[in-house]
């Protein structure tokens, strides 16, 4: 009898904000996010399904996917969309919605906050 867990469908989730907003500062904190959520939860590119990113209504120099596609990330569906602007919610912000392809139950990915986004979750563990 096999004890593999069977591949599912999951999201993990992450957000960063930035200093400024400037293309070249975008693409390093998008990156960084990124690298960071692929790393830390040992995910392939093949098992990505898509990327979804929201930014705040003050980051309008790019689009986040474009700086995912720096990374070779070209050929993964991402869609770009605008965070509610709701009053007292983190400035400068982009979040980003991965949904990939995992042996990993829910309960084992590691979800990603750096910069300023880092109390957006204080549920989860540093």
């Amino acid at each position: 009898m096999s004890n593999a867990v069977p591949l599912a469908l999951r999201a993990l989730r992450g957000a960063t904000t930035v200093d400024v907003d400037e293309p070249s500062h975008i693409t390093e904190r998008v990156v960084a996010l990124l690298t960071e959520m692929l790393e830390r939860n040992e995910v392939d590119h093949d098992n990505l399904v898509s990327i979804v990113f929201t930014t705040t209504k003050d980051i309008r120099s790019m689009f986040p996917a474009a700086a995912a596609r720096t990374m070779g990330l070209g050929d993964v569906p991402l869609l770009g969309a605008l965070e509610a602007d709701i009053e007292g919610g983190t400035p400068m912000c982009v979040r980003v919605l991965v949904h990939l392809s995992t042996e990993r139950s829910r309960s084992e990915l590691r979800h990603i906050y750096l910069e300023g986004a880092r109390g957006l979750r204080d549920d989860l563990p540093g």
